[in-house]
């Protein structure tokens, strides 16, 4: 039995600032080896359940913040800051499960610490067939088009309550209450490492019950920009269609093209600004 794992950082239990997830900054080698632990702790319970492979596509910011000799379950680390599929990079018809570690709430909720979509720079809202989507909302697109069910998140309630949109009876690990988008209360890390690998443990064993992502087709990715440049550079992509100043969309019938799309627009955006 495989697992994908896609991990973020900002989800991770004590992360507040960007400072604690940010290279160079003087508190992310201690946030790092938190967030090695708590996906760690997901790797223990699935194992406890069966799993037996697995492999961890570090999605955060440059994507090499692991270390790989670290990783549970002699677990493969899939790094590097280009990766076509992003966050999903890896995933394909041979996993059974997914798991969302250490996600974050969107740029469209109120007030979940460190929130953003992808690129905060740029997003300011993004929504699928009406509904807000954060990271994982979309990013089930991926799934959906292969055919693998997301069974596991972990962040702050609002991520989960995000996430569980898309992915109906998903396993959520709350390991940490938003206050403000800068301030949060945590669990302390050992129980946020025991409650992750409890849910772990129970998608692992009620997966022949999971379902799939929960996205109709043909779906419509509705992307909201902070400015008009941004919007501007997104409407040259084919199968991107302006549909006001700050505003476009991406529709389709297939998910995987929606997504590909949609990272199209943020590499491009990006360069913008890099």
């Amino acid at each position: 039995m495989k697992i994908f794992i896609s991990s973020d950082m900002e989800g991770t239990a004590g992360v507040v600032d960007w400072d604690q997830c940010a290279i160079g900054g003087s508190q992310y080698p201690y946030y790092t080896d938190l967030l090695t632990e708590e996906i760690n702790a997901a790797i223990e319970g699935a194992i406890q359940a069966g799993a037996t492979g697995f492999l961890v596509n570090d999605a955060h910011s440059k994507m090499a913040n692991l270390k790989p000799h670290a990783l549970a379950g002699r677990a493969g680390y899939l790094s590097g800051r280009y990766k076509p599929m992003y966050m999903m990079q890896g995933l394909d018809e041979s996993f059974d499960a997914v798991f969302l570690v250490s996600y974050h709430g969107s740029m469209g909720s109120n007030g979940s610490v460190l929130s953003h979509t992808y690129f905060p720079a740029a997003f300011a809202e993004v929504s699928i067939n009406g509904v807000v989507a954060g990271e994982a909302g979309i990013n089930s697109l991926v799934a959906n088009a292969y055919g693998v069910p997301i069974v596991l998140v972990t962040g702050d309630a609002t991520t989960a309550e995000e996430t569980e949109r898309f992915c109906p009876g998903i396993k959520t690990a709350v390991v940490k209450k938003s206050i403000t988008r800068f301030s949060a209360e945590a669990l302390h890390p050992e129980a946020a490492r025991d409650l992750i690998r409890q849910q772990a443990r129970l998608a692992v064993e009620e997966l022949p019950t999971a379902r799939q992502p929960a996205v109709e087709l043909p779906a419509t990715l509705r992307i909201l920009f902070r400015s008009s440049d941004y919007c501007e550079l997104a409407g040259r992509i084919a199968g991107v269609e302006r549909t006001g100043d700050l505003s476009a969309n991406i529709i389709g019938s297939d998910p995987l093209l929606i997504y590909q799309t949609f990272i199209t627009v943020v590499l491009l955006c990006r360069g913008l600004v890099e």
